[in-house]
């Protein structure tokens, strides 16, 4: 649809995004620019034309976005200039990750780093020729008009730089086999740990450097270092980064969850959006630190996340929202954060209470007189500080916690992002599998179940493809790697919890798709698109770890464990493969490739496949998750089923466990006491 003026519903302009079900998009829905979703018809245009495209990249939880939205595409001057010269297209990097990381590499080798808001100028077949990240409108206009002039009056040279662009853009990130042979060590290991170790911040948790993120994946690494190493400062790394993260700003101290980071190096003041990635992955890294340190606040830090999920990012049907935005009232944070004469006024007698063991201040703890809430130090230490036994400090600090909820929910509420993404939900599913495990809480394994389902009925076809998003009854987008791999993860992790061999069956199912549409032969590694997805200038993997593991990462661990359960050595061959094509890149990589070291402790020292047969299995199986054993993988139920490892272990009477390893079980036992001594 054309731009055109005095549209219904009182817009002066509408342009082709109000056909769209990405909030972000429709956000600019209404802009004087004549945005374009990413596609044929764009192309098509510019080609046509003669014109130049613009491809603008953003996120709705994004605060420069937003900025850049009002200084820019709002201002009727500056559209009209884009409109005249250049095609416009509008992407949300959440739904089109394979648009964002092209352009992402080019803007990068332009500049040198990137970011978002990401804005690109292409020729019309959509190769780069410049781009940068946030444009103030001044220097927005002035660079328009200055790659312009150069493209018309250079066409050689401009089209020589699109080449160079897109000759780097297809180098950059891609994998070559590795030939040499493919052995991994405890020593590797030690390696790997004693370089990393450089880098973090032992004090204040994280690594060592402002801005922080969370990166949960690395400390689920350095868990199942410790566990296999007994390496204490592994675990100190663990332990104090989530004691930090949690009692700092960037955890939500009223309501549970976390930011997308910390500004500075304490965690104590967050960029406030909220992603659903994030969240999903601190549930599972506190809910697994908890089964390996007994530590009761990690407990708590999970059900507030959860909690704040079911409040605030679940539909009715059971799927997970997408983000919060960091704005509200046209401020960053404005929902979160309070002035003191609220606190006294709200709080009365407890307001000083509360005012201490949040760290807040009269004058206010951060910019324009505005407090955030975080906590010096732990409650029994608290406890200490105010001479008062700590489980009754913590009943007046959850009452006045409720009070200062209530009151903050009257307040005009940051933005929903409510498209449903498979890859995060299949994270979030995760979240809830392992946050069960470690409590035993029926709730969250029904939350899982019924998102499990929800993906099932409405995100995958029946040849077994997955689509990407989901809203408004529909999905549109043709499912990426990181879709696969995550669900895949999720429903091996959600068989282990309810020994349901259905999820086993359909990530199977699923994991044969993806390797009819995603794999390379030559170098053993997957693409980030499907072989059924229009070409980009480039065609992607997907390798480094980073807020979010890789999706080639996940895709070698599933194939590891779906190798182990169902006897399958091409599997594990592939998987082994993979590994070992990163080899080198893990000892320098920290967390940056921790998701690979953890499949290489799997190959390291071998895991254990863990049967439990019987009618009481799943209480057993609770007994087993009461410890942190990150080498064992479980399987059970309480008939034979299909799956080879289970074959012969019903012999009727009383619940019997088999610890089996490499396909050579030990003698059976009744107790689960027993069979861990034959782990441990």
């Amino acid at each position: 649809m054309s731009i055109s003026e005095n549209t219904p519903g009182g817009h002066k302009y509408t342009n082709s995004l109000i056909n769209e079900s990405s909030p972000y998009l429709l956000q600019h829905a209404h802009n004087p620019v004549n945005w374009h979703p990413w596609g044929e018809r764009a192309l098509v245009e510019a080609k046509t034309g003669g014109k130049l495209l613009i491809v603008s990249i953003g996120y709705a939880a994004c605060h420069w976005c937003h900025v850049m939205e009002h200084e820019s595409f709002e201002d009727e001057a500056v559209a009209g200039f884009m409109n005249d010269n250049f095609v416009c297209v509008k992407v949300d990097r959440e739904e089109r990750p394979d648009l964002d990381q092209v352009y992402m590499d080019a803007v990068q080798l332009i500049a040198g780093n990137g970011g978002w808001p990401l804005n690109v100028i292409c020729l019309p077949d959509g190769r780069p020729v410049y781009g940068g990240t946030y444009f103030p409108k001044e220097r927005w206009l002035a660079m328009l008009e200055q790659v312009l002039d150069f493209v018309r009056k250079n066409p050689a040279e401009a089209e020589q730089q699109a080449k160079s662009l897109t000759e780097g853009i297809r180098g950059s990130g891609m994998i070559h086999e590795n030939k040499e042979a493919a052995e991994f060590t405890m020593d590797d290991l030690d390696k790997i740990f004693s370089n990393w170790k450089k880098g973090i911040d032992f004090i204040n948790g994280g690594l060592q450097h402002a801005p922080k993120f969370p990166l949960p994946v690395g400390y689920e690494f350095l868990l199942h270092y410790h566990f296999l190493s007994g390496d204490a400062d592994a675990l100190s790394a663990v332990t104090t980064t989530l004691d930090k993260m949690s009692e700092g700003g960037i955890f939500d101290q009223l309501g549970g969850g976390f930011a997308r980071y910390s500004t500075d190096a304490l965690w104590q003041v967050p960029h406030f959006e909220k992603m659903l990635y994030d969240n999903a992955q601190l549930v599972s890294l506190y809910s697994k630190a908890f089964q390996a340190t007994q530590n009761p606040y990690y407990k708590a830090v999970v059900y507030e996340t959860c909690g704040f999920i079911k409040r605030e990012m679940t539909s009715a049907e059971g799927a997970f929202y997408s983000s919060l935005d960091a704005d509200s009232e046209g401020e960053e944070g404005r929902f979160y954060v309070w002035k003191y004469d609220e606190l006294k006024n709200i709080l009365n007698e407890d307001a000083g209470l509360l005012i201490d063991y949040y760290s807040l201040t009269e004058e206010g703890n951060w910019e324009n007189g505005h407090n955030i809430f975080y906590r010096p130090a732990s409650d029994n230490k608290m406890a200490e500080l105010f001479a008062m036994p700590e489980a009754e400090l913590m009943n007046r600090i959850a009452k006045a916690k409720k009070l200062l909820l209530d009151e903050r929910s009257k307040r005009i509420r940051p933005a929903l992002d409510d498209k449903v993404l498979t890859s995060w939900n299949a994270m979030m599913l995760k979240g809830y599998v392992d946050a069960y495990r470690a409590f035993n809480d029926e709730g969250f394994l029904v939350s899982a179940i019924t998102n499990a389902e929800f993906i099932l009925q409405n995100l995958k076809h029946e040849d077994h493809r997955l689509d990407r998003n989901y809203k408004n009854g529909r999905s549109s987008i043709n499912g990426f790697l990181d879709d696969y791999a995550f669900t895949i993860d999720a429903f091996i992790d959600l068989y282990q919890a309810a020994f349901d061999e259905k999820w086993l069956i359909e990530a199977q199912k699923l994991m044969t798709c993806v390797i009819e549409h995603f794999y390379d032969e030559r170098s053993g590694m997957f693409y980030y698109t499907s072989d059924l997805d229009p070409a980009l200038v480039a065609r992607k993997m997907e390798i480094t770890d980073n807020v979010i593991p890789s999706a080639n990462s996940v895709m070698a661990k599933n194939l590891f464990i779906l190798g182990r359960m169902f006897y399958n050595e091409d599997y594990l061959s592939r998987s082994k493969r993979m590994l070992n094509n990163v080899i080198q890149d893990t000892f320098r990589g920290g967390a940056y490739y921790a998701n690979w070291d953890i499949l290489m402790a799997w190959f390291a020292s071998d895991p254990f496949e863990v049967v439990i047969a019987g009618d009481d299995c799943l209480s057993k199986r609770w007994e087993f998750d009461r410890y942190y054993l990150s080498n064992v993988f479980l399987c059970g139920g309480r008939e034979e089923g299909s799956l080879p490892i289970l074959k012969g272990r019903f012999a009727g009477g009383p619940s019997m466990i088999y610890v089996c390893r490499d396909k050579v079980c030990k003698m059976p036992v009744s107790e689960v006491a027993e069979a861990v001594k034959q782990i441990l």
